[in-house]
């Protein structure tokens, strides 16, 4: 019987190392680099680009957004969000794929 990690390190490690997670996370790094890549380019500073890696990491980008204003925060801010959510998304997934090899 395949048990669970104790260890924080290493469930972080499981978790993170997910093919749905890793996908999750690549798909957040495309979406920054975009809105990095589209705010640059536009002269206006219009510019709302920046909103949708903030949707696709939300909760936990929301409450790192409120810090102070700036690119570093705004990539702080996501890739932390980002990261957190991966951890939850590999988590779900280790655990759907555990409890169907042990009823099957």
């Amino acid at each position: 019987m395949n048990r669970p990690p104790t260890r924080p390190l290493t469930w972080l490690r499981h978790a993170l190392t997910d093919v749905v997670a890793l996908v999750y996370l690549a798909g957040c790094a495309v979406l920054l680099g975009w809105a990095l890549v589209v705010s640059v380019a536009d002269d206006s500073g219009e510019s709302m680009a920046g909103v949708i890696p903030l949707f696709a990491t939300l909760p936990a980008s929301f409450v790192l957004a409120v810090l102070p204003d700036g690119t570093a925060m705004f990539v702080v801010a996501v890739a932390v969000g980002a990261l957190v959510n991966a951890m939850v998304i590999g988590w779900c997934a280790r655990t759907l794929r555990r409890n169907n090899v042990e009823k099957g």
